[in-house]
């Protein structure tokens, strides 16, 4: 077993602060890859996105599930989403590094699984099915894990950005792939189940 204390003190990663840091560098450093990407399509004239876009029902769509949140349409568009990724994820990252990739992991493939299934005739790109994923992970986690903590910050973020939640319904504008955001709460839902903590107490027996 390692020791996670120096000194009789814990370590700076096992902190509430040192959590934030961590989280806030992971987070960060994924946004700055987002806008890396952003720069080099545009030298490109975004033909990274007729390339690596997710094409639904398509053979060769299938790969494209693992880079579509990659791209983006414009830069307008990763705009929208750089503030939401960043206030989420971060949210997400202080309950741990494996939390946060996990339902990073589901939310993305999730996105990308219904695009490919269901979406339209458009090439998909963008990280908001990631955005709704990190979201619907906050708002279940809560009520999954009998946390009022958990959930107060739920009730917060509902009242804050609930109204996104209306991307995920087919009225949206037609440029918004409802798909991608349907998918990515799914998967967000998901690991919140996945990675619920189990209640501690003595297990009733029966007579």
């Amino acid at each position: 077993m390692l020791d996670s204390t120096r000194n009789g003190r814990p370590r700076a990663g096992n902190t509430a602060a040192g959590r934030a840091r961590a989280g806030l560098l992971v987070v960060g450093s994924f946004v700055l890859l987002l806008y890396v990407i952003e720069f080099i399509n545009t030298l490109l004239f975004r033909s990274l996105n007729g390339t690596f876009g997710l094409r639904p029902r398509s053979l060769d769509g299938i790969l494209d599930i693992l880079t579509f949140p990659l791209l983006h349409a414009n830069l307008a568009h990763l705009f929208s989403n750089t503030l939401p990724l960043i206030i989420f994820g971060f949210l997400v990252l202080l309950s741990g590094r494996r939390v946060f990739f996990t339902t990073l992991a589901l939310s993305w493939l999730a996105s990308g699984v219904v695009v490919w299934l269901i979406g339209g005739f458009n090439i998909t790109v963008g990280a908001s099915g990631l955005v709704f994923g990190l979201f619907a992970f906050l708002l279940v986690r809560g009520f999954v894990n009998r946390n009022w903590w958990q959930i107060l910050l739920s009730v917060v973020l509902f009242l804050t950005y609930g109204g996104i939640l209306f991307g995920m319904l087919p009225t949206v504008a037609g440029f918004v792939s409802w798909q991608a955001h349907l998918g990515g709460a799914i998967g967000g839902v998901l690991s919140a189940l996945l990675l619920s903590v189990p209640r501690t107490g003595t297990p009733h027996t029966g007579r």
